[in-house]
């Protein structure tokens, strides 16, 4: 395995450990990026978005109340629109998402990462 293995990772989720625990139980450390902290930019978001093969209301956190405050429950909105908000607004972005060379997967379940080992 010669990529890179990049967590997007929140650590108060849930989720989110789970998938790191299980990454490192496979003896993989990955390269660990707390998104709230330091989020994607729009040109990384968008090449991840690809990766995973999502649009952007896939991996949009609805619950949130930025979701709400923002209204982005509003059909007419474009991936523009989104993508930015969800830049500008991390908390957003659904977690954990892991990437390796040209390879996403979003962690829910978190088994799902194990694909890219």
């Amino acid at each position: 395995m010669s990529d890179q293995i990049i967590i997007y990772h929140n650590p108060r989720c849930s989720k989110s450990r789970a998938a790191l625990d299980l990454l490192r139980s496979n003896r993989v450390e990955p390269e660990i990026i707390e998104y709230l902290k330091t989020p994607p930019d729009i040109k990384q978001f968008k090449k991840i978005l690809l990766m995973l093969n999502k649009k952007p209301r896939d991996i949009i956190r609805k619950g949130e109340k930025e979701y709400k405050t923002l209204k982005l429950d509003d059909e007419s909105l474009d991936s523009e629109s989104l993508i930015k908000s969800m830049v500008e607004n991390p908390i957003l972005i659904e977690r954990p998402i892991v990437v390796s060379g040209n390879e996403a997967r979003l962690g829910r379940p978190p088994e799902l990462v194990l694909e890219l080992l």
